[in-house]
């Protein structure tokens, strides 16, 4: 998406701290997409004893919100573009702030669900304007100094959800069980709104790309068409409309892709640039980011259900128990940009997939190895190993994936890899279904033997985890052997100096 300002350099003395306070509030509205992710897998269990929901709408609490996300997040970077960002992103925290409440009241699980799409939706259109308002509003030699904060933002976001949602549903506020979760963004994103109308300046891109919708509608269509079925056929015995229903997602999907051919032609403002995919290491690259958001959805859903429902744990004892894991992501992330990538390239990617799936045996071990009397120290070991390899990967993943795309098409680049990160988690929480939920023995859970019953579901899981971790490794392999972003070199020309753009990190979901 374009991120091209039209506004002038900040001036100094009072504009220099309107945008300031511009910057906390949009860093707010990206920490509170961050946590609001983190912190509703924690209240699961919570929230299926509250309300009564089925297994299959807990897992649409997740994959509604991520499906919402990632198929508006290109279509809103261009309103942003085109009606002004400061006026799309206030739409978006709107709609965010009043989705919120919406899953705050819900009373029932398919109420709470629309709600969570609502709120996805909302936020495809807040997400995209954060950057672009940043490079509106600050020079671009003030541009490191405020992505690093974006840096650690990010890595704020990833620890300290999990233990919110945590204390938020332990402590039971006013008897209202897991709701605040949700509820403690209201008075949030009301400041940010007040803040957001008085201190971001309007700018949009000079020549933003039109809008597609018909690609939205297509794309959108296919992945429900494929994920719906996926999801609730277990419930229903795995119907022959079911798989009806995913065949035909291919043909949407064929559909869209010619759509998006016939878009180039005509106005060259296709939702999907479909000439990435001609760089070898571009398509392989989605690839990973697709295949890395399925292993993810898979896990974090299965992990919660396995240390509530399965060990009987409360919600504060299962967040904390995460925290080595938040550790290792933040701490590797830092070390693989400053350090390590610059020397070992991809090497370091591929030495991140070989961690985690190093992890995920060792936990699979550990669970069978202890039973269902395992301590949240003995995952300790487990989990910081998954969480250095998951922080060696996420942070110079996507440098490393626009590395060979020419410097024209890299705001495109990276909004459809922020997009096919979401779908790979929505993709990964409709295969809970069959990764998890297909082996749980029900009959068991019903009979008082929860743990082993859940225990054996997610040792099942997780060999998925590793199994498509695996397919992550093996297309690493088409990744560039140094990420150099911004060279635009053919992959088997010889690279050449070039100058460099200053690159702003994307904000990872």
């Amino acid at each position: 998406m374009t991120t091209t300002a039209t506004t002038d350099p900040p001036l100094e003395g009072a504009a220099d701290r309107r945008r300031w306070l511009a910057l906390a509030v949009v860093m707010t509205a990206s920490f509170m997409d961050l946590v609001d992710v983190t912190i509703v897998n924690i209240a699961m269990p919570s929230i299926k004893k509250d309300i009564g929901a089925s297994f299959s709408v807990l897992q649409w609490i997740t994959e509604g919100y991520a499906l919402a996300f990632a198929a508006g997040l290109i279509t809103g970077g261009r309103l942003g573009d085109i009606y002004g960002r400061r006026r799309v992103f206030l739409l978006g925290m709107s709609g965010f702030t009043l989705a919120s409440m919406l899953c705050g009241i819900a009373g029932d699980p398919h109420l709470l669900v629309a709600a969570r799409v609502l709120q996805g939706g909302a936020a495809a259109l807040m997400v995209p304007q954060v950057l672009a308002i940043v490079h509106a509003t600050f020079p671009a030699h003030e541009r490191g100094k405020v992505f690093g904060m974006f840096g650690a933002i990010v890595g704020l976001g990833a620890v300290s959800g999990p233990i919110l949602g945590a204390l938020l549903t332990q402590w039971n506020l006013f008897g209202l069980e897991w709701r605040p979760i949700f509820l403690v963004n209201l008075p949030v994103g009301i400041a940010g709104l007040i803040l957001g109308r008085k201190y971001i300046s309007e700018s949009r891109a000079p020549q933003a790309l039109k809008l597609d919708l018909v690609g939205v509608v297509l794309a959108t269509g296919g992945l429900l068409m494929f994920l719906y079925p996926l999801t609730q056929g277990r419930e229903h015995g795995w119907p022959l409309w079911g798989h009806l229903c995913m065949a035909g997602s291919v043909l949407v999907f064929a559909a869209f892709v010619a759509y998006e051919r016939h878009k180039t032609r005509k106005d060259g403002s296709p939702l999907v640039e479909l000439s990435l995919f001609k760089v070898k290491s571009f398509a392989a690259g989605i690839g990973v980011e697709v295949a890395f958001g399925i292993a993810c959805g898979i896990f974090f859903m299965i992990w919660t259900l396995y240390m509530q429902l399965g060990l009987g744990w409360s919600p504060l004892r299962a967040g904390l128990t995460g925290i080595p894991f938040s550790i290792g992501v933040s701490v590797a992330a830092g070390i693989s940009v400053q350090k390590l990538v610059p020397r070992f390239g991809r090497k370091v990617l591929q030495a991140g997939a070989v961690s985690m799936m190093a992890g995920v045996v060792l936990y699979i071990w550990e669970s069978r190895h202890f039973g269902n009397g395992i301590q949240p120290w003995q995952m300790a070991l487990p989990l910081i190993v998954m969480g250095v390899g998951m922080g060696l990967i996420v942070a110079p993943l996507t440098e490393t994936v626009i590395a060979r795309v020419p410097l024209e098409h890299s705001g495109s680049a990276s909004g459809l890899i922020n997009t096919t990160q979401q779908l790979g988690n929505a993709v990964g929480l409709g295969l809970v279904s069959v990764a998890f939920f297909d082996v749980l023995d029900e009959q068991a859970v019903a009979q008082h033997h929860a743990g082993q019953a859940f225990a054996d579901a997610f040792r099942h899981g997780m060999w998925w985890v590793a199994a498509v971790l695996a397919v992550v490794l093996a297309l690493m392999f088409a990744l560039p052997r140094k990420a150099a972003a911004g060279t635009a070199a053919p992959e088997d020309a010889p690279a050449e100096p070039v100058q460099e753009p200053a690159q702003e990190p994307v904000a990872a979901h």
